[in-house]
């Protein structure tokens, strides 16, 4: 339609939804609460542009009537598309870990940094839960999940790594005042450090509302100023000291960075991350090498060059940097899983080759447990080929099938022979082993 034509309330939908589009991608990454400000910021917008569609007047032109009933119906949706974000259940499940960790940063940990107490093996571990916790929430791919789920980890790994500095290395003694002059600047100023540790924790977790991310950045920024106008030449053990604290607040500089950055950082989509990548190309690999092996009709041609390149696909994760990320970490871990499982797999098919051929008399336990044995190597077959969730009807048949096995085993007599009893150990681990990974790739996790 020419523009010079077009008439005045096709002109203001066009205006008001161009508005609407400026603040689409605000609403659908949105990863906060229905009780944060940003929340109701965006919430407002939208249903004044409702408003202002209402407003316009169709004159009873159907075109028109159209035209407005479709931009409606687009701020409705981004309205329930907001309102889904913030109350989403996995979105909740993510608060309700971070409150978790708050009352162990406030209860625990800031008194540490105040002389009240101290960090203790079951603060460490319990710090450790709630990171794997968090790490297996799971988005389903939603960018607003993603970016709540990385935003909150971000603030806790922060404090578990401020955590295991104090931890790991015993904080420096202040030297003596009579060396230098300057030494009681460097002792005071380490004190200061010290103590904003503890403020810096606090701040990251939401448990003091007295103090921001910036006015702390100013104030240790004004610290390292202080220290580098500080005379130390010709002075190493001086100068070492005061190297020491600077690296101390520049690591807490770091942290709240990361704090004011994480709104708008792209760091929660993995799936451009360089590790990321690495371990999906070692997976993309190892799945070749699965089909090729799984669908070979002599398999036993492949059971030595197969395992040469699964262990070498093992080495390259073992290089894979975890950038101090549990989602990587954890993408690592299954990676690591899925490849040991396949060279399993291979070690079994080739023990039951080797046992055809040399056929000889043997214990009925061990006859017992081989059998078992040989039922586990199809139904691990199987499995390394599913692909599904646990509600799929060849889950429950496939943990159906690897119950069996484990009571076979519980029903075998080893007769008090050290070595049948080792060998149904091994069997009975080994189903174990396959049902955990059965479990693993049904969990539908994603990083």
């Amino acid at each position: 339609m020419d523009m010079g034509n077009q008439h005045p309330s096709i002109t203001r939908l066009q205006e008001i939804q161009k508005e609407v589009k400026s603040i689409e991608q605000q609403v659908i990454g949105f990863s906060g609460l229905s009780s944060d400000k940003n929340y109701k910021r965006l919430e407002r917008i939208l249903t004044k542009q409702l408003f202002e569609i209402d407003s316009v007047d169709t004159e009873g032109k159907g075109d028109i009537q159209q035209a407005r009933k479709r931009a409606a119906q687009d701020i409705e949706h981004l309205l329930k598309e907001l309102e889904q974000n913030a109350n989403h259940p996995h979105r909740i499940e993510i608060q309700n870990i971070f409150q978790e960790a708050q009352t162990l940063v406030k209860e625990k940990i800031v008194p540490f940094y105040s002389g009240g107490s101290c960090i203790t093996d079951e603060i460490e571990e319990g710090m450790q839960d709630i990171i794997l916790r968090l790490t297996h929430v799971k988005t389903g791919g939603k960018i607003s999940l993603r970016k709540a789920r990385y935003h909150t980890l971000t603030k806790i790994c922060a404090v578990q790594e401020i955590l295991e500095d104090c931890m790991k290395k015993q904080p420096s003694l202040p030297l003596s005042e009579d060396i230098h002059p300057s030494v009681a600047k460097i002792n005071s100023v380490m004190c200061e450090v010290n103590k904003t540790r503890g403020v810096v924790v606090a701040l990251l977790m939401g448990v003091d509302s007295s103090e921001t991310c910036r006015h702390l950045s100013c104030v240790l920024s004004g610290l390292i100023a202080d220290l580098d106008a500080l005379d130390v030449c010709g002075h190493t053990e001086i100068r070492n000291y005061r190297r020491e604290v600077v690296e101390d607040i520049n690591k807490l500089l770091k942290y709240l960075d990361s704090e004011e950055e994480a709104d708008t950082t792209h760091a929660f989509d993995l799936r451009q991350n360089h590790s990321i990548l690495k371990i999906e190309k070692v997976l993309k690999r190892m799945r070749e090498i699965k089909k090729e092996f799984l669908q070979a009709q002599n398999p036993p041609e492949l059971y030595l060059s197969s395992k040469t390149e699964l262990q070498a696909l093992i080495g390259q994760l073992d290089e894979v940097s975890l950038e101090r990320n549990p989602c990587i970490r954890e993408a690592r871990r299954r990676a690591v899983i899925e490849v040991q499982t396949l060279i399993t797999h291979i070690d079994l098919k080739e023990a039951l080759e080797k046992r055809r051929q040399f056929t000889s008399e043997e214990h009925p336990c061990h006859k017992a447990v081989w059998e078992v044995l040989g039922n586990l190597s199809e139904i691990q077959g199987e499995v390394l080929s599913f692909d599904g969730n646990r509600s799929d009807k060849n889950y429950i048949r496939l943990e159906e099938l690897l119950t069996k096995q484990l009571l076979a085993l519980d029903a075998v007599d080893p007769q008090g022979e050290e070595k049948c009893k080792a060998a149904r150990k091994q069997a009975v681990k080994l189903a174990q082993n396959i049902l955990s990974y059965l479990d693993l790739k049904s969990d539908e996790w994603e990083y």
